[in-house]
């Protein structure tokens, strides 16, 4: 089977099909738009299965150039795919989600009159995605990098009458561009240390500047670790990691299925598949790595504080994500990046199916996202509450359901991994465990048991989803739980030396997948343990004793208050960088613009000719003896002039 059409039509199909529902809108109409975006990303979706078969069985890279893009001296740039195991599983992984994605959206967003765009906005986000994992050069990468960064801002504020959601655009924008001019200047590094920014050049020579360094504001860097450091600032941007993890919440602005679409399988993984694409670097700069290690830590249990104080049943599910993202981040930190891939497909399924899970609760509430004026729904929406139960057991780690392989596995390789960072973060994930399983349980009881507190005409017209929105759902259900068993021998178990093939790098000793296998019994039952507590305490807080959380909220309101306004990360950034740009930008308007350039310049020297014009204006009185006045006193100077010479 040839790898090239296949590959070419997995990628290309989406970017064609938004172009057809974007600029023919008019003449197919809403569904033509829905029939021609939905059926290419199936269809995308279809080949990319066997696709992946066949790059793995066929062994090694393989590289097909489209075209020439760019050569300018040493910087020679081809368009082309990078087709491996890497690269087959990403492609995998967003065509069916985005499939799922965009199905569901025919019913979610039915009443919507923008509807050919928003297809054509998806199916784009798509094709950006998809360049971006099956690059073959860094600046592909960044193309696709910032191609999904320019599609989030457009999908978050699609509805863009609201000023909540075009302020939620701009903050996706924003925060994301710090980030990648962090990329980007690694991007730089990169060029400058091997001469080239193709990916087999690059990972052929990095064993050679493994120990080279480089100035860096005066200080000798190690130059692995540093250009890796840059690269994973542009990660932590992308992939919402602490310090600037701020855009992801306010990103659910967006409707429903861009939230599913953003947080599940496509921007917020680019992050972690970038690292693991470059891991032939991080494996040399252990600096580097370690960092990689801390924070996504520190990310996991920071976003699943804040998540387990959160009241927008979309908000707690966007937490996760970030804290879901931080668990993918630490098993790169600790060379794990099987495992962290591994969690990577397991999440797009789980994490898809909640969003979307969501979305129909919030459908069948009539636009309701507030969990206190949710509850009793599980009679009546039961497929969805079905649906929301599988997600939660996958996403906490309960055994057999998909996130219990993946995360154990990382948690695993972390303990195995016998270093200090690694420890750290292995302590983290374990707590992170208990509260991922407390939030996931407090919102299925927040939503669908208790008393019902949406108001009898609310709760009159509450309804199921229409099939066409159910069965995506139910596409996702069985990933969330099947795929972590059926892929765990491929991704990290006796199968996965063939399986990756060489796409991933891992020095020897560094193989804490491997080493995983052999951590004590205590070890691999400690997270289903945690994940257990975590439910226990919620069905006590939320079942048992419902005032129990108020109670605790008002004795604890300083703790409560912390969690729940977000560590005021958005606080503290609009006081040190928001209000000081607005300041700064203030007085160079006023007093730099206004008083010293248009002053002195252009202004002033109108102002100048302006009041010289009419001190010269004043001479001209029409009065006959004023004008024989100044011709005498003009006689009287001539004379004088004369006789002075």
């Amino acid at each position: 089977m040839a790898l090239a059409p296949l590959a070419l039509a997995v990628v290309f199909l989406p970017l064609a099909a938004s172009a057809i529902a974007g600029l023919f809108a008019r003449a197919i109409g809403d569904r033509g738009a829905q029939l021609v975006t939905c059926g290419a990303v199936i269809v995308s979706a279809a080949i990319s299965i066997p696709l992946l078969r066949e790059i793995v069985l066929s062994g090694g890279p393989h590289v097909v150039t489209i075209a020439q893009w760019m050569a300018v001296g040493r910087l020679d740039i081809a368009w082309s795919l990078r087709l491996d195991t890497l690269s087959g599983i990403m492609m995998a992984t967003v065509t069916i989600v985005s499939a799922t994605i965009h199905v569901y959206s025919i019913g979610y967003m039915a009443e919507d009159p923008s509807i050919p765009r928003f297809m054509s906005y998806l199916s784009l986000f798509t094709f950006f995605m998809l360049s971006l994992v099956t690059a073959n050069n860094l600046v592909q990468l960044f193309f696709g990098w910032e191609g999904v960064g320019l599609l989030s801002y457009l999908l978050i504020g699609f509805w863009h009458e609201r000023d909540s959601a075009n302020a939620a655009a701009i903050k996706a924008f924003v925060v994301n561009r710090v980030g990648d001019f962090g990329f980007a200047l690694g991007i730089f590094a990169v060029f400058l240390l091997f001469g080239s920014v193709n990916l087999p050049t690059i990972f052929a020579k990095a064993p050679e500047v493994a120990h080279s360094t480089i100035d860096f504001l005066g200080w000798q860097a190690p130059s692995l670790t540093l250009a890796s450091i840059l690269l994973f600032i542009g990660a932590m941007g992308k992939s919402a990691q602490i310090g600037l993890h701020t855009w992801l919440p306010d990103a659910m602005e967006g409707p429903t299925p861009v939230s599913a679409l953003i947080h599940a399988a496509t921007m917020v993984t680019a992050g972690v598949f970038m690292v693991v694409r470059l891991s032939p670097l991080f494996e040399y700069a252990p600096g580097a790595l370690g960092l990689v290690a801390v924070v996504g830590g520190t990310t996991a249990i920071f976003a699943a504080t804040i998540g387990m104080a959160q009241n927008d049943i979309k908000r707690v599910i966007a937490y996760s994500t970030c804290s879901q993202l931080g668990y993918m981040f630490f098993a790169a930190g600790v060379s794990a990046f099987a495992a962290g891939m591994f969690h990577l497909f397991t999440h797009a399924f789980f994490k898809a199916l909640l969003f979307l899970g969501s979305g129909s609760v919030i459908h069948a509430l009539g636009g309701e996202q507030d969990m206190r004026r949710m509850g009793g729904l599980w009679n009546k929406i039961p497929i969805t509450y079905a649906m929301m139960w599988i997600g939660s057991l996958s996403l906490a780690g309960i055994p057999f359901f998909s996130g219990y392989y993946s995360k154990d596995a990382i948690l695993a390789a972390a303990w195995a991994s016998g270093t200090g960072v690694g420890r750290y973060a292995f302590s983290l994930g374990l707590f992170t465990a208990f509260m991922t399983a407390f939030y996931s349980w407090r919102l299925l009881f927040m939503t669908f048991h208790g008393r019902p507190r949406a108001g009898e005409d609310v709760m009159h017209h509450v309804h199921e989803s229409p099939w066409v929105m159910l069965i995506p759902v139910f596409v996702l259900a069985a990933g969330a739980t099947f795929a972590g068993y059926f892929m765990e021998k491929y991704f990290i178990g006796s199968e996965s030396a063939a399986f990756w093939n060489g796409s991933i790098f891992v020095l020897p000793g560094h193989n804490t997948v491997a080493a995983a296998r052999h951590v004590p019994l205590y070890i691999g039952l400690l997270p289903t343990f945690f994940a257990l507590a975590g439910i226990a305490v919620a069905f006590v807080g939320y079942i048992l004793q419902p005032e129990l959380p108020a109670r605790l909220a008002f004795r604890f309101r300083a703790l409560y208050l912390l969690v729940l306004n977000k560590f005021y990360f958005d606080e503290a950034y609009d006081r040190l960088f928001v209000r000081s740009a607005f300041v700064m930008g203030d007085g160079l308007w006023k007093s730099g613009d206004g008083t010293v350039i248009d002053g002195l310049g252009p202004d002033g020297i109108s102002a100048a000719t302006r009041d010289l014009a009419r001190q010269a204006s004043r001479l001209q009185s029409g009065y006959v003896y004023h004008y024989a006045f100044v011709m005498l006193i003009g006689v009287v100077g001539l004379v004088t002039w004369y006789l002075v010479r």
